[in-house]
């Protein structure tokens, strides 16, 4: 046996050189060959990755034949050894290395280089770097092949670290060097500086190849600089396949689908044939624009090309556009056509159904995935099946998914954590959201938007304008305003964005906040932020709950852009103030507008706020004649919503028994939940005790456990003076316990929201504000102001009913906003109920009296009060 055998039998066998059923065993008896061409075999398979794992072989049966591997045969092997990401042969090749002698500080670089390559690219950058760090001969590739591998494992700052030190040893750096840094500075929040540096080394080279443009481009692209990537794209010349994927998926990931779009238009006509990584990019932007058409177009083409049928990236972007384009059951079929099917093929499936609210068929095919083909979720999965669990009644223990999440180790992770907290949130169990969120090592943007969202959905808002707060603060102690600029590093606090804005503006609205409200607008029109159709429509909802009616519609006039939303919220806006005429103007010309473009339709939510809005000023017969058109108009069958509009638009106006006849005709599977609740309120308001028994008798069936239905039923046999009816109601009440929601009462001083519940002795004025109330009712007595002492509904003497109505909610919010702000300035006070009919009466007598505008929004309406009249004229 020779002398190099023996060496080898002193080595570790390579795992991937053991006879196997991947690789034929070496042959004992190979047929003699020269040096020369056993590394000229090894070098031409080692070009191919196809043939790398014939490359590896023809190393083992080179290494029997007792041909030593040299400098040539080392990089070549190594670079088999890198594709296949083999890294225990990669470490035995590397002691090879050292046992043939290609290791000696002399030798050639291109050994370590190779061996630098293959740690990088098999997962060791720890082993790359102290390769690295013994080459006492550093070119061009070392450096490149070091960098490289910092990309690899994501370390930008080594990556830029390493360039700077190549710099600093006079090593010139090439195309490939930059495109590398390139890529590092596209992943750095203050990369851009750099990034237009290597962009100007590159023009100053002469470097204007197709392989460094494109890098340059997806670095503008992912900084969020898509006008210098169109920019530079379109004027380079030689675009190649991967220039043109490149624009496309930069496009479509920034948003600017239907530029996207447009490209790929650009494209086909070039005559450049798109591969799956094109129609993988380019069907989100069909997605998001849900142009279905486009979509089916590339389906076709997909169709009659059979290596993009068997794509499956190509496969989970079709998916995800027709279930994004409303259209599950069509991407239930791909879904099913679709060969070998990836995880994320299931989890755009699954996500699908959980987008269009097909719960049940998202879990069915969750429980499919996990628990019968034995396939493991990842955090998408989980993320993406959670909203379906939330919703989906057939679900019952909602709360058990928590525990799979546990079980499979994803209780930590983010996007999973997001999604916990939104369903706790949304099943009432707030505090439980807080502990996740609370529990976060690392928050994203979307983890304070979904907890935020969480407290408004709970109705939390106090908490939820709190939580906007403390989103600046981070890791400090110190408050920081949300709405301050600040610079651009990962020390910062997040900014709010439009989905943070959107959240959190009903909360203002809630709280009648007006001065938060007027600081995130600030905040959005500084940041660019009021432009977003879905920041302006809140912006205009807010201002129009916070009583600013004027601002409301200045907004919405602003707005470039306007939805059906924008408008259905403004109709809203005008009717609860009273403003039927101006609401009827709008829905009219919203329709006008949208026979000129094309675009805006009413909508079922469209009819019901010209409903509500027609109700509050008393517009029966247009309501009418709109409920009988809305079909033949704008092909709206009416829904059970509507319904309940039409009874609330009759009941309120008196109309109590064609109220109670609309009902008896509707379909019978139709809920009619709503429809009894409206005709329940019109007969409190008309004491009508005959009827209201009937509506609170079906809803005692159908709702049990609402407080509401009894509360005024009770209120009614109270007002006739039937005592004993009323207590028996009240008596039947806490036996089911059935708790009415306490009154309350908001009214923002400063940057405070203060909270007020009826009788409330808590606040630190409350001594203060009763005593003024009391002196108020004296003036109040002198101008004519007589209690209306049927509001309280307990058997006690009149002098207590005096004094409990003196402790109602509103009306300590409105002394505590007399008390504490200066005269001229007007009062705005949100409610969470109806306001009673004696506290609507004294707040006319107090607005005289005070000489102050106060305008209260209770869970109906808004009441302007001036001079002692009030903007509802008593009709409400």
């Amino acid at each position: 046996m020779s002398s190099l055998n023996q060496q080898l039998l002193l080595l570790p066998y390579p795992s991937s050189l053991t006879p196997n059923k991947h690789l034929p065993p070496p042959s004992a008896a190979t047929e003699p060959r020269s040096p020369s061409a056993w590394i000229d075999q090894l070098r031409s398979q080692a070009q191919s990755a196809s043939s790398f794992h014939q490359a590896i072989s023809t190393y083992a049966n080179m290494l029997t034949a007792g041909v030593p591997p040299d400098n040539f045969a080392f990089p070549a092997v190594l670079k088999a050894t890198a594709g296949i990401q083999d890294l225990n042969l990669g470490k035995q090749i590397h002691a090879h290395v050292f046992k043939f002698g290609q290791a000696l500080p002399s030798s050639v670089a291109a050994v370590p280089n190779s061996l630098v390559n293959m740690y990088g690219k098999c997962g060791d950058i720890h082993a790359a770097r102290r390769v690295f760090d013994e080459i006492s001969n550093r070119d061009d590739v070392s450096w490149n092949s070091m960098i490289a591998a910092a990309c690899r494992f994501q370390d930008w700052e080594l990556s830029l670290h390493l360039f700077r030190l190549m710099l600093l040893e006079n090593v010139v750096p090439t195309s490939f060097t930059l495109v590398s840094v390139a890529h590092a500075c596209s992943n750095l929040l203050n990369g851009l500086l750099l990034g237009k540096q290597v962009h100007a080394f590159m023009l100053r080279n002469g470097d204007w190849r197709t392989f460094t443009n494109n890098a340059l481009v997806t670095m503008y692209a992912k900084l969020g600089r898509i006008h210098e990537a169109k920019a530079l794209f379109d004027v380079f010349d030689d675009k190649d396949l991967v220039s043109w994927n490149t624009i496309i998926s930069s496009l479509s990931q920034n948003d600017r689908f239907e530029e996207a779009l447009l490209y790929l238009h650009a494209m086909l006509q070039r005559g450049i044939w798109p591969d799956g990584v094109t129609l993988a990019s380019a069907l989100p932007a069909c997605s998001h624009l849900e142009m279905l058409s486009w979509g089916k177009e590339i389906h076709s083409f997909v169709l009659k090309n059979n290596d993009l049928i068997e794509n499956s990236f190509v496969g989970t972007a079709l998916v995800d556009m027709y279930c994004n384009c409303k259209q599950a059951e069509k991407g239930r079929l791909v879904f099913e056509g679709i060969v070998r099917r990836t995880v994320a093929v299931w989890n755009a499936m699954i996500s699908g159904y959980a987008r269009n609210e097909f719960d049940y068929e998202a879990i069915q095919l969750f429980v499919e995935m996990v628990f019968e083909l034995g396939l493991s979720p990842n955090s998408v999965t989980l993320s993406s099946v959670l909203p379906a669990c939330v919703r989906c009644e057939e679900f019952l223990d909602k709360e058990g998914i928590h525990g799979c999440v546990v079980k499979w180790g994803f209780e930590k992770d983010k996007y999973v954590q997001n999604a916990l907290m939104d369903m706790y949130s949304r099943i009432g169990r707030i505090e439980i959201s807080r502990s996740i969120f609370g529990s976060m090592k690392m928050r994203d943007i979307v983890s304070w938007n979904t907890m935020i969202t969480g407290y408004v959905v709970c109705g939390h808002h106090g908490d939820a304008l709190n939580l906007l707060h403390d989103m600046q603060r981070g890791q400090e102690e110190h408050r920081i305003n949300t709405f301050d600029d600040y610079e651009e590093n990962e020390s910062v606090p997040l900014k709010p964005n439009s989905v943070t804005l959107m959240t959190v503006l009903p909360g203002c609205a809630a709280l009648a906040a007006l001065g938060k409200g007027k600081e995130i607008h600030a905040y959005a029109i500084k940041q660019k932020l009021s432009r977003d159709v879905a920041v302006g429509s809140a912006l205009v909802d807010m201002y129009a709950k916070c009583g600013c009616l004027n601002l409301s519609r200045i907004v919405f006039e602003q707005m470039s852009v306007r939805n059906a939303i924008t408008w259905n919220v403004l109709i809203m806006a005008y009717g609860m103030h009273g403003k039927g005429e101006e609401a009827l103007e709008f829905f009219r010309r919203m329709i006008a507008e949208g026979d000129n473009n094309g675009e805006i339709r009413p909508n079922e939510v469209t009819y019901i706020a010209i409903f509500a809005s027609l109700s509050h000023s008393g517009m029966v017969d247009e309501g009418l004649n709109l409920f009988h058109t809305m079909k033949a108009k704008h092909g709206i069958q009416p829904t059970s919503d509507h319904y309940a509009c039409l009874v609330d638009l009759l009941g309120r106006s008196g109309r109590i028994e064609e109220a109670y006849k609309l009902i008896m005709t509707m379909p019978f599977n139709m809920n009619k939940v709503d429809a009894w609740s409206s005709l329940l309120g019109g007969c409190k308001i008309h004491q009508n005790l005959e009827i209201g028994e009937i509506a609170a008798k079906q809803l005692f069936v159908l709702e049990p456990n609402v407080a509401s239905h009894y509360v005024l039923l009770s209120n009614i046999y109270s007002s006739a003076g039937i005592w004993d009816q009323a207590m028996d109601v009240r008596k039947k009440m806490k036996e089911m316990g059935v708790r009415k929601e306490p009154g309350c009462s908001w009214i923002e001083h400063g940057d405070e929201v203060h909270k007020f519940v009826a009788g409330d002795i808590s606040h630190p004025q409350s001594k203060e504000l009763h005593e003024y109330l009391e002196t108020l009712s004296q003036r109040m007595k002198k101008e004519g102001y007589v209690p209306d002492t049927s509001c309280v509904l307990h058997n006690v003497n009149e002098e207590e009913k005096e004094t409990m109505l003196c402790g109602h909610s509103e009306r300590l919010a409105i002394a505590f906003g007399l008390l504490n702000t200066s005269h001229g300035t007007t009062i705005r006070v949100a409610k969470n109920l109806r306001v009673c009919n004696d506290c609507h009466a004294a707040t006319k007598f107090i607005s005289k009296i005070v000489d102050r505008e106060i305008i209260l929004r209770d869970v109906r309406r808004f009441h302007h009060f001036r001079n002692g009249t009030c903007s509802c004229g008593d009709y409400w």
